[in-house]
């Protein structure tokens, strides 16, 4: 649409336009090929909540879990205070519930990196429930220890479409000081690994 005609529009037609684009947004990081690590997850009895699915608040600890594996796993990221050059601290979450899912479901978690900055990561997730089928995923111990990436041959045993989704900011700065510090070289090069294709 040209400036002329965008000027002529009423206002709240340019927040249709803007609104319908975050959707397209939206609905592209709903589907699985939007991301490039899988790492799937065990429910707990506890997750239920009182109408029997997995509370809102336990999704984010999901979430929690495949970044801190993949850091961990595939970039490097040292976890005690007493040795680590740096800490992330997520400055901003949100998540979208699209259906519930509840205990004893094994969905898988879905991570991508959106941005690598100089010391900030823009992330995509989602979690991806099983299909509806009598055979359910199966999951080993490899599985859990290193996650799988894009086209491994378990993904189809997951639904395609997300059944939550979260975007996330990571900022990581040096434990003393608390100011940000730039990633590692090697740090980077684990995280562009995951550039959501969705994001180019």
């Amino acid at each position: 649409m040209t400036c002329w005609v965008s000027r002529m529009l009423p206002r709240n037609v340019h927040s249709l336009g803007t609104s319908s684009m975050n959707q397209r947004v939206e609905d592209c990081h709903r589907h699985d090929e939007a991301y490039g690590y899988f790492l799937p997850i065990q429910t707990r009895w506890q997750d239920n909540d009182q109408y029997g699915h997995v509370n809102n608040a336990v999704y984010y600890s999901y979430f929690d879990i495949i970044i801190s594996h993949y850091l961990i796993r595939y970039c490097g990221l040292r976890t005690s205070l007493l040795t680590s050059p740096m800490v992330g601290f997520m400055v901003t979450n949100q998540c979208t519930f699209h259906k519930p899912i509840s205990f004893p479901q094994v969905p898988v978690a879905a991570l991508a990196v959106e941005k690598v900055g100089h010391s900030s990561v823009y992330y995509h997730l989602a979690l991806f429930p099983p299909k509806a089928t009598k055979e359910l995923p199966s999951v080993n111990h490899w599985d859990l220890r290193d996650g799988f990436f894009s086209g491994h041959p378990k993904l189809v045993h997951f639904d395609s479409l997300a059944c939550t989704n979260r975007s996330s900011v990571h900022v990581f700065v040096n434990p003393a000081p608390r100011k940000p510090t730039d990633l590692p070289e090697d740090f980077r090069r684990g995280l562009l690994r995951l550039v959501s294709p969705a994001s180019v």
